[in-house]
């Protein structure tokens, strides 16, 4: 309320100075068409100062700050893969008996184009995420993301993921499942409904994860080569994938 009261004031008294120049001006010179052509002019060129100001040139700077976000966003994410996020889906990935399915799909190169990746996010939208929990080693799964608890909760914090709904979904639900997991004194001797339980879980987490994994991977290959490189050669899909260049 102060600062709409000081702004009302302030406009008050710009026009009154504006009107007492005008009246100085009218004083001295004794010319009111003079005083009106510029007055109208000044007047009519308003509406296009406007347009540049509030539309184009506003325009341009929205469009910079979103880059620069999306920038910082992607980093974030990055880290996340790196820390994180490609060990995840590895481990997810080996637990899914109909992963051969989408497989071929997943293995990106660095020939791939806009279409190939938009028909790789066709496929894993119609997959049908599944998860045999019996074979994941559910104790080191939960060592890992306990170890990590502390960096992924820093990602959380970020103020710059507010802009990316899916991708702080997905951490919430790595978030859960590291809780569900780190609940249980033991993971080897699990009811048959609790580990059906956890099987959802990790499905949930398989699903966002990869198409987070892929829009990422388009991502480094328009972007960043050299990553992207990196990235190609730890591909959890990719069954003949090796760090090192033969």
């Amino acid at each position: 309320m102060k600062k709409s009261l000081w702004q009302i004031r302030l406009g008050i008294i710009l026009i009154a100075l504006s009107a007492l120049f005008y009246l100085i001006h009218y004083a001295i010179f004794r010319d009111a068409n003079h005083i009106l052509l510029y007055l109208i002019g000044d007047t009519a060129f308003v509406f296009i100062e406007i347009l540049l100001v509030t539309v184009i040139i506003n325009e341009v700077l929205s469009l910079r700050e979103k880059r620069a976000l999306l920038e910082k966003l992607n980093m974030v994410i990055g880290a996340f893969f790196s820390e994180v996020g490609t060990r995840l889906l590895g481990e997810l990935a080996a637990c899914d008996p109909e992963v051969e399915k989408v497989r071929r799909e997943l293995i990106v190169t660095g020939h791939w184009t806009k279409k190939q990746f938009a028909d790789a996010k066709r496929t894993i939208r119609g997959h049908e995420y599944k998860i045999d929990s019996n074979c994941a080693n559910l104790a080191l799964m939960r060592e890992t993301l306990i170890a990590q608890r502390e960096f992924l909760l820093r990602l959380l914090e970020n103020p710059n993921l507010l802009e990316h709904d899916t991708f702080t979904g997905l951490l919430m639900a790595v978030f859960h499942l590291t809780e569900e997991l780190a609940a249980r004194s033991d993971l080897q001797e699990l009811p048959e409904a609790d580990r059906l339980h956890i099987a959802i879980d990790m499905k949930r987490v398989y699903g966002l994860l990869m198409a987070e994994w892929l829009d990422y991977m388009q991502h480094l290959r328009e972007n960043y080569p050299y990553l992207f490189s990196f990235a190609m050669r730890t591909n959890p899909f990719d069954p003949s994938a090796m760090p090192e260049i033969r």
